[in-house]
C-alpha cells in the first residue's frame, strides 16, 4: 500500500505556477546562451573581416609592386631602343634615375658582364663607393644567367650594402638580356633598394594604417615601413611575391581595438532576441509541417518513379565516371538474361558483350567515358543474353547530372529492335515479291506483242530455209555461185535467228528474281537493255521514239534489273498515255543527262517524256499511291514500285508537265566513274 501511494504521488503533475516559470527560466537561459553567442560571433566576425581586408590589401600591395617592376623592365627597355652611344645613354639613364627613387644604379654591361656605361641615382651619394662594385659580381653572374636562360628579367636575392655613413641597406639587383638582330648584345643591370620599393611603389594610405615590410622565412625583416603602433589585438598577412630568380615575403600587420558595447544595444538585442526565438519556434513549428509534406510527396514521388521504371519495355542503365554499372531497371535485366546483383558494380567487358566484339566496344565506350559522343545521339549494337543468343539494341547515351550540376556519369536507353529487324526482312522480301509480280504481268500484257514480235525473224528464217532448198534442187548455178547464195542464206537464217534469242532473252532478264547487287553501268547500257520491250510496244502502237544522251556521260551505281524496270514502266505508261485516237503525234523521248547545279555530288537525271493528254488535276495527289490506277485492267503497283525503288538508290522521282502537251517523268541516281 506505501508503495502504491509513492508511485501516485510521482506522478501527480506539477503545480501550474512552477510549470510555468520553469518555462520562463529555460527561456531566459535561452536568450543569455544565444546573446553571449551572439556577441562572439560579432567578435569574431570582426576579426575575420579584418583579417581579410588585410590579406586583401597584401595581395594588392604585391600585385601593385610587381606591377610597377615590370613598367620598370619596359622602361629600361626602352633605354636601348635608338641604339644608343654610352655618352647619350648615361644622360637617358639618369633622366629615368631621377623619376624612379626605388633605383639607385642603372649599368649598360657586355655580353662578358663587362660595364659599358652607368649612371647612379641622384637623390643619394653612389651607394658602392664603400665596398665596391665587384664584390656583388657572383650575383649578377647568377641573375644574368637566369635571364639568358628564360629570355627575360632575373633578380638576385636581397643582399645588405653598407653605406660610407655607417648606415646600409637591404638591395636587390635586376639583369635584363639585351638582343640584336636576333642574337645577345649584352644586358641591363639595375640595383634596387627595397626600402625606397616600399617607400615609392606604396601609396600613403596603405602605410598610415600597416606596417609594411620585406621579410626572409625566418622572419627576419629586411626593409620596413609605416606605423609601429599597437592595438589590443594584431592582425598579420604575408603574401609571397615570386620574382624570376628571386622570391620575396611582403608583411604587413595591422592594429585594431576591440569594438565597445553599450547598454541600449545590449537590451535592443535582447528584446530582438526574445522575438527572435518565439518567431523562431512559430516558424519551426510550421516548418516541421511543410518537410513531413515534402516527405510524404517524396515518398509519393520515388514509388511513381519506381513503378514508371519497371513498367518500361526500355532499358535503363546508369555507370560512374569510371564505368561501373550504378543502376538497371528490370527491362534491361529481362533483356539480357542477368540479374540485379550480378550487374550492380560490374565493369568492362560488360557479361551481356560478345566475345568476338570486346575490343571494338572497349574502344568504343573509352570514346563515350571520354565525353566525346555528343549527347543523345543514338546508335546501333549487338549485345549477347545470357543463353548466349544475340539481338541487335538501339543504344542512346546522354550525361547524369546530379541536382547540384556536376556531371556524374552516364545514363544509357536500350531498345531491342530485333522485332522490328524481322518487320523490315519482311517488308524488303514482300516488295520483292511484289515487284516480281509487276514484272510477270508486265511481261503477261506484251505476250500478244511478243507473238508477233517472233513471228517476223522466224518467218524470214522460213524464206530464207526454203530458199537455200530451192537452190539446191534446182542445181543450175555453178558450184561457187551456188556456195555464196546458200552462204548468204545461212547467215540471214543466223541473224534472224540471233534477234528472236535476244527478244526472249531481254524478258527472262527482265523476270528472273534475283538478289539485289549493285554496280557501275553505263546509262546507254541501260537504255540497250530495254530497246527491243519498248519497241515491241511502240511498232504496235505507232509510236516514234528518240533517245538523247549526253555526251561523256559518267556510269550509275545502282542495281541494273531495278532500274531497267523503272525505266520499261515509265515508258510504256508513257506509250499507253498517247494511245488515244485524237492523237496524231506520238513521240516517246527518252533522255539521259547531268544535274544542273550540284556542287557538292554528282547526280544523273534520267527523263521520259510523251505527247499524251497529261495527268488530270485530281488525280495527281495520289499518282504513286499503292493500288491507284486508272487502267481498266491496271494493278496500281507500277509507279508506286518506280518510285520506292529509285528512293532506295538515294534518288527521287517526279513528274512535270510537258511542252507542248503530256507529261514528262524525271528520276535521278547517283554517279560513278566507270572503272
Amino acid at each position: 500500500m506505501t508503495m502504491t501511494r509513492r508511485w501516485r504521488f510521482l506522478r501527480r503533475p506539477l503545480p501550474v505556477g512552477l510549470r510555468r516559470w520553469s518555462l520562463w527560466g529555460v527561456l531566459v537561459l535561452l536568450v543569455v546562451s544565444m546573446l553571449a553567442l551572439l556577441v562572439w560571433l560579432a567578435g569574431t566576425y570582426e576579426a575575420g573581416q579584418v583579417q581579410s581586408r588585410v590579406e586583401r590589401d597584401a595581395a594588392d600591395a604585391v600585385s601593385d609592386i610587381r606591377a610597377a617592376l615590370t613598367r620598370n623592365v619596359q622602361s629600361l627597355q626602352a633605354l636601348q631602343y635608338s641604339e644608343p652611344t654610352p655618352k647619350s645613354w648615361e644622360i637617358d639613364a639618369e633622366a629615368f634615375l631621377r623619376e624612379h627613387r626605388e633605383l639607385v644604379r642603372v649599368e649598360w654591361r657586355s655580353q662578358s658582364l663587362k660595364i659599358l656605361a652607368y649612371a647612379d641615382t641622384p637623390f643619394r651619394p653612389p651607394v658602392f663607393d664603400r665596398m665596391g662594385r665587384q664584390n656583388m659580381q657572383s650575383e649578377v653572374s647568377v641573375a644574368c644567367s637566369t635571364a639568358l636562360k628564360f629570355s627575360g628579367p632575373a633578380y638576385t636575392s636581397s643582399y645588405f650594402l653598407p653605406f660610407a655613413d655607417g648606415l646600409g641597406a637591404e638591395m636587390m639587383e635586376l639583369c635584363l638580356p639585351l638582343q640584336s638582330g636576333g642574337k645577345p648584345a649584352g644586358y641591363l643591370v639595375a640595383t634596387y633598394s627595397l626600402q625606397e620599393v616600399l617607400e615609392g611603389l606604396l601609396g600613403r594610405q596603405l602605410t598610415s594604417n600597416y606596417e609594411i615590410s620585406f621579410a626572409e622565412g625566418d622572419g627576419t625583416r629586411l626593409a620596413l615601413r609605416g606605423s609601429s603602433r599597437r592595438g589590443s589585438r594584431v592582425f598579420t598577412a604575408q603574401q609571397l611575391m615570386d620574382l624570376p630568380g628571386a622570391a620575396l615575403i611582403l608583411r604587413m600587420d595591422s592594429w585594431r581595438g576591440t569594438p565597445d558595447l553599450f547598454p541600449n544595444v545590449l537590451t535592443a538585442l535582447v528584446t530582438a532576441i526574445s522575438i527572435a526565438l518565439v518567431s523562431v519556434l512559430v516558424l519551426l513549428g510550421k516548418d516541421i509541417r511543410r518537410r513531413v509534406k515534402a516527405e510524404h510527396e517524396l515518398a509519393d514521388a520515388l514509388a511513381f518513379r519506381k513503378a514508371m521504371e519497371d513498367s518500361l519495355v526500355t532499358g535503363l542503365r546508369a555507370r560512374d565516371l569510371n564505368g561501373l554499372i550504378t543502376y538497371v531497371n528490370p527491362a534491361f535485366c529481362k533483356m539480357v538474361g542477368f540479374t540485379t546483383q550480378e550487374l550492380l558494380g560490374h565493369s568492362l567487358p560488360a557479361p551481356y558483350w560478345p566475345p568476338e566484339f570486346i575490343d571494338e566496344y572497349k574502344q568504343r565506350q573509352a570514346i563515350i567515358l571520354a565525353g566525346n559522343l555528343p549527347p543523345r545521339e543514338g546508335f546501333e549494337s549487338v549485345f549477347m543474353r545470357r543463353d548466349g543468343t544475340r539481338f541487335p539494341v538501339l543504344i542512346i547515351e546522354a550525361p547524369l547530372i546530379n541536382a547540384q550540376g556536376m556531371h556524374t556519369g552516364w545514363m544509357s536507353a536500350f531498345l531491342d529492335i530485333s522485332e522490328q529487324r524481322r518487320i523490315e526482312e519482311l517488308s524488303r522480301t514482300s516488295q520483292e515479291r511484289l515487284q516480281a509480280t509487276a514484272r510477270l504481268a508486265t511481261v503477261g500484257e506484251m505476250a500478244s506483242l511478243l507473238s508477233h514480235e517472233l513471228n517476223q525473224p522466224l518467218a524470214a528464217i522460213s524464206s530464207y530455209a526454203t530458199g537455200a532448198i530451192n537452190l539446191l534442187a534446182e542445181g543450175g548455178e555453178t558450184p561457187f555461185e551456188l556456195g555464196a547464195d546458200l552462204q548468204l542464206a545461212m547467215h540471214r537464217v543466223a541473224e534472224q535467228a540471233e534477234r528472236a534469242g535476244k527478244i526472249i532473252k531481254s524478258v527472262q532478264d527482265f523476270v528472273r528474281r534475283r538478289e539485289q547487287v549493285r554496280e557501275s553501268v553505263a546509262p546507254k547500257v541501260l537504255l540497250d537493255a530495254i530497246a527491243p520491250l519498248i519497241n515491241l510496244q511502240a511498232r504496235k502502237s505507232q509510236v516514234r521514239v528518240i533517245t538523247e544522251l549526253e555526251p561523256g556521260i559518267a556510269a550509275v551505281f545502282c542495281d541494273r534489273t531495278m532500274i531497267e524496270q523503272v525505266l520499261l514502266n515509265l515508258a510504256r505508261n508513257a506509250m499507253q498515255a498517247m494511245d488515244q485516237p485524237d492523237i496524231l503525234e506520238r513521240v516517246l523521248t527518252l533522255r539521259v543527262s547531268r544535274v544542273k547545279g550540284e556542287a557538292r555530288s554528282q547526280w544523273i537525271e534520267f527523263s521520259v517524256a510523251d505527247l499524251g493528254a497529261g495527268i488530270a488535276p485530281e488525280v495527281q495527289p495520289q499518282l504513286f499511291n499503292p493500288f491507284f490506277t486508272t487502267k481498266a485492267e491496271g494493278m496500281g503497283l507500277g509507279l508506286s514500285l518506280c518510285r520506292t525503288v529509285v528512293e532506295q538508290h538515294g534518288g527521287a522521282l517526279v513528274f512535270t508537265p510537258n511542252t507542248p502537251q503530256g507529261t514528262v517523268f524525271i528520276f535521278t541516281l547517283p554517279a560513278r566513274t566507270v572503272a
